[in-house]
């Protein structure tokens, strides 16, 4: 495993992160997550990634007792907040009142006393920024988190927010969260320019795709039972889903030989070939998908199979996606 700094902070996470929206607390029973979990952290991985709003609060729930079996002091604990929580008015956004109660919530389901990167799942329109900013300041000085960062914030919006931190002197966010894969570019012009400049890391969600970068879908009428694209995941994934880019991902078996490793692996690669991605965020269902995940970490490819990727693939990429 590898490790890269997040943005300009002293803060260490393996390459290849561990995610659990749509699997933990819901399609995965408790057995296997707890084997994925551990499995990832045998292999080096210490970045686990999940969220308030992830089954309701079940993946938060499912992956609290299996971490009091690792080492809390090497594991980079990462949660979000925004989405909403209940049926009240104040049980959504980044208002101070909503942050705060949903960051208690949280380190009760995950059974901790903080979370290393609290992260805000979209921008707040409706919540004044010095309001958001300022809470997770206090966050931050209380030791409920350590650090904070946003999630599909635009590339102003980040600035903004940096930018008053930095004149308040409160703590700035380190981190962003955006979708980003060989199918998915679109903050590639303006988003990672602009987290680089300004010290933020990225740990990107779908890397691949989800799931279609692997190669396991061939026909775009009759998914596989039992995938994503099969069953409630369908509506997710209509943007990505179409035939012309199943038939790319195919021309990639050949590049993905050549490079000696599998499609998966080629995809994070790619992804992790930008020096402003810090991670790479995959879930996993069988320990087989962990190990397949971790070993892209150690790839060294050649620049000009990424060249052929794209060749391959920016014909048929994606301009509009699923964010959640």
């Amino acid at each position: 495993m590898r490790y890269r700094n997040l943005g300009h902070s002293g803060l260490k996470l393996s390459v290849v992160g561990l995610g659990s929206w749509l699997t933990y607390g819901s399609a995965v029973d408790a057995s296997t997550a707890r084997a994925c979990v551990l499995r990832a952290w045998e292999r080096g991985v210490n970045f686990i990634d999940t969220a308030n709003v992830y089954a309701r609060g079940a993946a938060e729930e499912a992956l609290g007792p299996i971490l009091k079996e690792l080492d809390r002091d090497s594991l980079v604990l990462a949660t979000k907040v925004y989405f909403t929580m209940g049926d009240r008015p104040n049980e959504r956004g980044l208002s101070r009142k909503h942050v705060r109660d949903q960051i208690h919530h949280s380190l009760r389901r995950l059974q901790v006393d903080y979370v290393d990167l609290y992260q805000c799942h979209r921008y707040d329109v409706e919540t004044p920024l010095e309001e958001t900013c300022e809470v997770m300041n206090d966050l931050v000085r209380s030791g409920k988190i350590l650090y904070w960062g946003v999630s599909e914030w635009n590339a102003d919006q980040i600035i903004a927010a940096v930018t008053l931190c930095r004149a308040r002197g409160w703590a700035v966010p380190v981190s962003n969260q955006p979708q980003y894969s060989a199918l998915w570019r679109r903050v590639e012009e303006r988003v990672l320019p602009v987290c680089e400049q300004y010290g933020l890391g990225n740990v990107v969600w779908s890397p691949l795709a989800m799931g279609i970068l692997t190669g396991k879908y061939l026909d775009a009428k009759n998914p596989p039972p039992g995938t994503r694209a099969a069953g409630a995941g369908k509506e997710m994934m209509e943007d990505y889903f179409t035939q012309s880019r199943l038939d790319a991902v195919q021309e990639l078996v050949p590049v993905a030989k050549r490079a000696n490793c599998s499609l998966a692996q080629l995809a994070l690669a790619w992804c992790l070939r930008q020096p402003s991605v810090t991670s790479t965020i995959v879930g996993a269902t069988k320990i087989e998908h962990v190990d397949d995940n971790v070993a892209a970490a150690d790839l060294d490819l050649d620049p000009s199979i990424f060249a052929e990727m794209d060749r391959i693939l920016v014909p048929v990429t994606a301009t509009e996606a699923y964010l959640a």
